[in-house]
């Protein structure tokens, strides 16, 4: 294996989105999960920067690198036009390819996004799917989901949505060949590979926690142990 930063300078996100940083902090100042977590992307951008085989390994093994929203806010005040939200989407993916998320626990859920999102892509379509948004996973949805759910053909009806039909509409069933056609476009992008290492990695440690698969998904989740609030 190369070393760690060389493997990173290969992501095209880490060319696009790393020049001469001066380290001035408006990342920082301006980045929503800074506002909350124990997230401060102008050191992350540093630790790339340096080098340091040491430190950008345990940055690929902690929890810091899973609290960006991506939302690119730091592209729009860098006077230098650096882009941390590239770099960690660049540090986040050779996290996974090495398989190091597993030992964090914000690591550990892309078990379960890997799971919900991408299953719903590829079985029905859609990210977010009614019929597998549960009221028992999601308690803050509210009461009035509950009900939805219990309701759900009803609730569609009545609002115009076509849910699992043939034809035309919101929510209508998408016809086998263009779910065919996404399952090859994830093959095509080593998404579906991806996805293969998530879950034989994630299955590992599920053996190594003493937990079955579904217990594993119901810890990454729902269970939240440490504390990733910036206080």
């Amino acid at each position: 294996m190369g070393k760690l930063y060389d493997r990173l300078i290969l992501d095209y996100r880490i060319q696009e989105g790393l020049r001469a940083c001066i380290n001035c902090g408006t990342c920082t100042a301006i980045c929503p999960a800074a506002e909350f977590y124990k997230y401060d992307p102008r050191k992350i951008v540093d630790i790339v920067q340096s080098k340091d085989e040491e430190e950008i390994e345990a940055l690929l093994k902690s929890e810091t690198i899973w609290y960006c929203g991506e939302c690119m806010s730091c592209v729009t005040r860098c006077p230098r036009k650096n882009a941390p939200g590239l770099v960690i989407m660049a540090l986040r993916s050779l996290s996974m390819e090495l398989e190091y998320f597993a030992e964090s626990e914000k690591g550990r859920q892309q078990y379960a996004l890997a799971k919900v999102l991408c299953g719903n892509i590829l079985n029905y379509g859609y990210c977010v799917y009614p019929r597998t948004f549960k009221y028992s996973m999601h308690p803050e949805a509210g009461k009035v989901w509950e009900w939805q759910e219990k309701h759900m053909q009803d609730v569609y009806s009545r609002l115009g949505a076509n849910l699992d039909g043939d034809g035309t509409g919101a929510l209508r069933r998408i016809p086998q060949e263009d779910l065919d056609q996404l399952q090859r476009i994830f093959d095509a992008t080593g998404a579906t590979d991806r996805l293969r290492i998530i879950r034989e990695v994630s299955m590992q440690k599920a053996e190594e926690l003493g937990l079955s698969e579904e217990e594993y998904f119901d810890k990454v989740f729902n269970q939240t142990e440490k504390d990733h609030l910036n206080r």
